[in-house]
């Protein structure tokens, strides 16, 4: 049973999307809110983003979402998925908008793909990566249920993770370059990948995240 799932707004991006496609796999309840108490009430908490990481770690750590996030991943130990930018932030350091500093709750930098990005042909890539890319499956996951391995996501995002410990990454794309698509630790899971705009396969992990009980 999936319970109450609070997706975390601070501002910045459409969240009805997500929690509509929540809806639609059978979340019981979904609140859209940045309420502390309805946050920490919540079974399941998901924390996207979309926009420019300087703005959306001011709103963050302005709403205190910041502290509300670690107490679910740390003290509450309640099952929590990041989505795009929500997973960006959850790493040390963003080079975009010349060097921000996230939430270093996973240890890694987020990078720019580089001008010009090729591929391994030679052809030019555009930046930003925009669209339906293979997500290669790096270790088995309970959110990875049902989906084939080199199932496609879509992606909008100028900057890739790199995260420190390879342990934790749970998915990868090639882009020019080979990032993290998904990283796992204990009771998070976080993608850079929109699930909710990615058909049948992100309508499969989004059902998986409520059914999951936050052990990998």
């Amino acid at each position: 049973m999936s319970g109450v799932v609070a997706v975390i707004d601070y501002g910045m991006g459409n969240l009805h999307s997500v929690a509509s496609a929540l809806q639609h796999v059978g979340a019981e309840q979904v609140l859209v809110t940045h309420d502390a108490e309805q946050i920490r009430q919540a079974d399941r908490v998901v924390f996207p983003g979309v926009g420019a990481m300087r703005d959306c770690m001011a709103e963050i750590r302005r709403l205190k979402c910041d502290q509300l996030l670690a107490d679910a991943l740390v003290e509450q130990h309640k099952p929590v998925l990041a989505i795009c930018v929500g997973m960006q932030a959850l790493m040390t350091h963003s080079e975009e908008n010349g060097g921000v500093d996230c939430l270093n709750l996973i240890p890694g930098e987020v990078r720019y793909f580089g001008n010009p990005l090729r591929d391994a042909a030679g052809e030019r890539l555009k930046v930003p990566h925009m669209g339906w890319n293979e997500v290669r499956q790096t270790r088995p996951h309970p959110l990875w249920q049902g989906i084939e391995d080199g199932e496609r996501f879509y992606f909008v995002h100028s900057y890739y993770v790199d995260a420190e410990d390879r342990g934790l990454v749970a998915g990868a794309l090639d882009y020019g370059v080979t990032a993290d698509a998904a990283l796992a630790r204990d009771n998070l899971f976080a993608v850079q990948f929109h699930p909710e705009k990615s058909h049948t396969a992100g309508l499969q992990l989004l059902k998986n995240f409520l059914e999951w009980n936050g052990q990998c």
